[in-house]
């Protein structure tokens, strides 16, 4: 470490050497990490937090960033509700991942309300996608059941998409 309390050699008039930049605050770290992705304010803290930067700091960072808009919960839910429901998952799913990420439950419902799609017509896109066309095949009705309450739908649209009702299995 130099006198001037810098770790690169002076170059010249004093300045520090191309290439040497001061560490990045707190609020620019955080900035980073949004500039990406949209986040949580409890997913950027706890990722902050992940590298070490003082709690006090964080709290404020992620403060300032939210009253400037450019971290935004609302924007944020809204934002996976719109992805997860492009990749073919439902609204169980979509509910469950808002909630981990430190939602609470209006902020939950008013991005599902977001939601233009229609759930079920996303289950059948998605078992004709993965199970081909409808059959009346019980293998078939099974694989498509199993199919959509991993991916998050709720039963009536299960049952509606593949027909399948437990009661009419001998």
């Amino acid at each position: 470490m130099f006198p001037d309390g810098g770790t690169a050699a002076p170059g010249p008039a004093g300045r520090p050497r191309r290439g040497h930049r001061p560490a990045a605050t707190t609020t620019q770290r955080a900035l980073a990490l949004l500039v990406r992705r949209e986040h949580s304010a409890r997913e950027l803290t706890r990722k902050l937090l992940a590298r070490g930067l003082d709690p006090v700091e964080v709290r404020d960072a992620v403060d300032r960033l939210a009253e400037a808009g450019w971290q935004d919960d609302a924007r944020f839910a809204e934002s996976v509700v719109r992805s997860r429901a492009a990749n073919g998952y439902g609204p169980i799913h979509v509910r469950a991942e808002l909630g981990t990420h430190g939602l609470g439950g209006e902020a939950v419902e008013t991005a599902m309300a977001t939601f233009d799609g229609n759930w079920a017509e996303q289950a059948r896109d998605l078992a004709r996608r993965r199970c081909g066309p409808p059959r009346d095949d019980l293998a078939w009705r099974r694989k498509v059941a199993d199919l959509l309450a991993r991916r998050g739908f709720p039963g009536d649209i299960i049952r509606s998409v593949s027909r399948f009702d437990p009661d009419d299995v001998a």
